[in-house]
């Protein structure tokens, strides 16, 4: 992939984090292939992909928990591809927490300064400021099994981030707690790092821990990055089926594009009988477009203007809190559209939909052209 880097000389920015051309095997499986990636520092970058993509091989490379086969790792500007994990300015937060169980709170905070050679109140005194960060500053004289999981991942939080790291890597840090709690420790997340501004490297298969928190997402996928950018752009811009259809939910709808002309737009035809006006950077030939199912609306009758639209009949209604997933057979197969439930009379009325016909419709702006990777 190509990198965006800083010009040579005075001044250039180093990144926290450089990977060039990392590759790592085991044997004959090749569990990262050429990976190339700068992380800038202040960064909070997500490692996005589903199980044996190579997200947790990356982490644990640049922790220096295992060598890589090929490449270079820098940190701050140096080449560390051979230093171990304790002469690296990182640290990390592990999914099981790894606290002390025989020592209290603050002793734990407190135990990476002490190993590090620091003596004195001033030791506590700085434990006791990164336990006030996380929110835990009165529970410093409990012990780690006092705790809820929620705490005792604060408490693992605070523990990496007082010896103030270059970089602090989080390994599926939220993965074993319930979903309110893993949601209130995103924001937790987000505004930890805004406060002390050190370089997150988060670890996650969950697309929505990624798009919530992360100011950059490289989605992973076979050992390598599939796509790198901002959460926004990942999500309504993904450059391929497989980060389309793994980055949320998706529709996507087959046939045959005719790139614009002076004279109109680009359309795709789905069939003989059966044309949409399609988005601009749609080519000639047979393609594939992507609509999310929130940008899909539903009508009782065809809607006026150059919309993309296609007739259907409702085979499905699920009610889902905030908004009701409609499915709708239309000639361009089965089409989800995710309307918002705004009041509990829209919904009702939802649910009446079910067998009817309606007219699906969407933005051409709305629909991404999306290579088959």
């Amino acid at each position: 992939m190509t990198l965006a880097t800083a010009p040579d000389g005075v001044g250039a920015a180093k990144p926290a984090i450089e990977l060039v051309g990392v590759t790592k095997r085991y044997g004959e499986t090749l569990a990262l292939d050429n990976v190339s990636l700068r992380i800038e520092a202040g960064e909070f970058f997500c490692l996005l992909g589903p199980s044996g993509c190579g997200k947790t091989t990356t982490l644990n490379i640049i922790g220096g928990f295992i060598p890589l086969s090929a490449g270079e790792l820098k940190i701050e500007g140096k080449v560390v591809n051979d230093l171990p994990p304790h002469k690296r300015n990182v640290n990390t937060v592990f999914q099981n927490y790894a606290l002390f169980p025989h020592m209290t709170v603050i002793d734990n905070v407190a135990f990476g300064l002490r190993m590090g050679g620091a003596k004195g109140s001033a030791v506590e005194t700085k434990a006791r400021e990164y336990l006030d960060l996380v929110g835990l500053e009165k529970l410093g004289s409990r012990m780690p099994g006092q705790l809820s999981g929620g705490q005792q991942q604060r408490v693992a939080l605070a523990r990496a981030l007082v010896k103030e790291p270059a970089v602090l890597l989080l390994d599926e840090p939220l993965g074993a707690l319930d979903l309110k709690l893993r949601k209130q420790m995103q924001v937790e997340l987000a505004r930890i790092h805004r406060q002390v501004r050190t370089t997150f490297v988060f670890v996650t298969h969950d697309q929505e821990e990624a798009l919530s928190m992360a100011t950059q997402v490289a989605v992973m996928s076979n050992g390598r990055i599939a796509q790198l950018g901002a959460p926004r752009d990942i999500y309504y811009r993904p450059v391929g089926r497989f980060v389309a259809d793994f980055i949320g939910e998706s529709n996507f709808i087959a046939g045959t594009g005719e790139a614009g002309t002076g004279e109109g737009g680009a359309r795709l035809r789905i069939d003989e009988t059966t044309t949409v006006p399609g988005p601009a950077d749609l080519g000639d030939g047979a393609t594939t477009i992507m609509v999310r199912p929130e940008n899909v609306h539903v009508e009782p009758d065809r809607p006026e203007g150059e919309v993309a639209a296609l007739s259907g009949r409702v085979v499905g209604v699920s009610f889902l809190g905030a908004y009701t997933r409609l499915s709708i057979d239309t000639p361009a197969g089965r089409i989800t559209a995710a309307p918002p439930n705004v009041e509990g009379a829209r919904s009702a009325a939802r649910s009446e939909l079910l067998d009817q016909e309606v007219w699906v419709w969407w933005w051409p702006s709305d629909a991404v052209v999306t290579s088959q990777d």
